[in-house]
């Protein structure tokens, strides 16, 4: 065996058996990357190098300000304001708290950003009111769990950025106006799902719908969604940068959860800041690990082996893209998000421009392939939160999901196949 192909055993070997082990992720890409560069005799500085590399990157301080504005606004009372709109919309339709679920997920995750808070926030409000009023448990869990997925796509989403500054400098502002129609898209797949079981069991409607009410809730809630503006126009128009956007939409979080939600108070900003401290520092660490483990890749001519060999498989693009979202399926059964995307996106995204896949359309794929493994057995993230808060077994939730991951499927499917979903808003801007 040449030296080449046993510093890759050593890296992806190493790997391997850390992730069977349950090692968490930071320290598993960062050990991997230790062992690779003994086994070449390279110094360990290239640790630190690629570590500080990493993470020194103007594009990426955005991450940090998106964070920091979703907890803003998340502990600013506007979690009940989006539901209230949301009623107000799609409220008065069979299983109109599942719709109201899934509308209320695309308004928050557009200021969240995060699956993982939208299950936390929302979740704990929606799940008791749905089985108060006659829903399932599990099918409230489960209705909530895949909508927060919607909140990925849609932006501002600090994924997003490190999936644009991992394939080399793609355009943030393109790739939030690319995630508007696949997240509705996603929203509309998950409504149809809902009101075909809704129907079959019978669950009940809500109240009249009122355009009173519509613009009243309207009028509560443009404080929060304004926030949304704020960036995507901000960026889309060249106004800001995405780093420069998401700092102003920091201020504009703090000056609406303080003084016009009132949700927070001077006091209380503190320990928010606290809890964004803890995210961002598990982000952080994830983005200047992975960092070392890509130069081990990039050295290592690992994405031009796995693009031949995948070529090699076959050249028939169709099978190509369904293999290309297999692959992303898989590891998102076993990994999280953000490294999947920081790790995957140097190997993968060279395969998929070969075939005709726009760097935009493959961000929005990657972005709900993670989302889907979020919701996945063994280390779906997603759905241990939604069973938490549900109070539900978790194989009677991966149980009720089912039908809802078909729905995700199609969509997925339909992204992959019809560029013009992703494609079609960039194109319009410019």
């Amino acid at each position: 065996m040449s030296p080449n192909s046993m510093a890759i055993a050593v890296l992806l070997g190493s790997f391997a058996i850390m992730i069977i082990l349950r090692f968490p992720i930071a320290y598993a890409v960062a050990l991997a990357s230790f062992f690779c560069l003994t086994s070449q005799g390279l110094p360990l500085t290239t640790i630190c190098q690629q570590m500080v590399k990493g993470i020194s990157s103007f594009s990426l301080m955005a991450v940090p300000f998106f964070i920091t504005m979703g907890c803003l606004m998340g502990e600013g009372g506007i979690s009940e304001k989006l539901i209230a709109l949301a009623n107000a919309c799609v409220g008065w339709m069979r299983g109109g708290m599942a719709m109201v679920n899934i509308v209320a997920s695309y308004f928050f995750g557009g200021i969240s950003g995060s699956a993982s808070a939208d299950t936390a926030s929302l979740g704990t409000i929606l799940i008791p009111m749905m089985v108060d009023q006659g829903y399932d448990d599990d099918f409230s869990t489960a209705v909530t769990i895949t909508s927060s997925c919607e909140g990925l796509l849609v932006p501002p989403s600090h994924n997003m950025v490190i999936y644009a500054t991992s394939a080399g400098g793609i355009s943030v502002g393109s790739l939030f106006l690319a995630g508007y129609v696949p997240g509705a898209l996603l929203a509309l797949s998950l409504m149809v799902g809902s009101y075909i079981i809704s129907v079959k069991r019978n669950y009940p409607k809500g109240d009249k719908f009122s355009i009173k009410n519509l613009f009243k809730q309207l009028g509560i809630s443009i404080w929060a969604l304004a926030a949304v503006l704020i960036v995507v126009i901000g960026v889309v128009c060249g106004m800001f940068t995405a780093t420069e956007s998401a700092a102003v939409a920091v201020i504009y979080s703090l000056i609406v959860s303080v003084f016009i939600y009132k949700g927070v108070t001077w006091k209380g900003v503190w320990g928010v800041l606290t809890n964004c401290v803890d995210t961002l520092s598990i982000v952080l660490i994830l983005i200047s690990t992975s960092s070392i483990f890509g130069y081990c890749l990039t050295t290592l001519h690992v994405p031009d082996l796995a693009a031949n060999a995948i070529i090699g498989f076959t050249d028939n693009p169709i099978i190509l893209a369904l293999l290309l979202n297999l692959i992303l399926l898989v590891l998102g059964c076993i990994m999280d998000m953000a490294p999947i995307i920081l790790i995957a996106t140097p190997i993968l995204l060279p395969i998929a421009t070969s075939i005709g896949i726009d760097p935009i359309q493959f961000g929005i794929m990657m972005v709900l392939n993670c989302g889907i493994g979020l919701l996945t057995p063994p280390v779906g993230s997603v759905l241990f939160i939604g069973s938490a808060v549900g109070k539900v077994k978790m194989e009677k939730v991966v149980k009720a999901t089912l039908p809802f991951y078909v729905c995700m499927i199609i969509v997925l499917l339909l992204l992959t196949f019809i560029p013009e979903i992703s494609l079609w808003l960039p194109s319009l801007f410019g």
